[in-house]
């Protein structure tokens, strides 16, 4: 089992960056592959990124390619979110999450992953 916990959220004007971070506790953390999702009130939680438990695979949705960038230092057990260029859309809070089992194609669904942190907010103003 995996505890994961976010860090780095907070207040940014529209064009700005932020960098979240998550560090995961446990001796097995490179068996994992990471993700961050986000949610708003009243809508599902949406897939952002996501990350092959060695880094050499990444994954993004199309709303954030070119702008966000997950990266992960298996030795330090952390996985980070590198915002740049915010939109007011992208306010929301932000959870990371992990999973042992998952494929290319079910990446994308939080079904496929068990573990989940609390969630960090971002807020982007306009």
């Amino acid at each position: 089992q995996v505890q994961l916990a976010e860090s780095g959220g907070g207040l940014v004007q529209a064009g700005g960056s932020l960098r979240l971070s998550c560090a995961a506790s446990g001796r097995t953390f490179s068996s994992y592959a990471m993700g961050w999702f986000r949610q708003v009130p009243g809508k599902e939680r949406e897939f952002v990124a996501a990350i092959s438990q060695s880094g050499g695979r990444t994954y993004s949705a199309d709303s954030v390619k070119g702008r966000f960038t997950i990266s992960r230092d298996n030795a330090k057990n952390t996985v980070a979110l590198q915002m740049n260029s915010l939109k007011a859309d992208d306010t929301a809070v932000y959870y990371c999450a992990a999973t042992q089992k998952y494929s290319s194609a079910s990446v994308y669904y939080t079904q496929t992953y068990p573990y989940w942190g609390q969630g960090t907010q971002v807020t982007v103003s306009s």
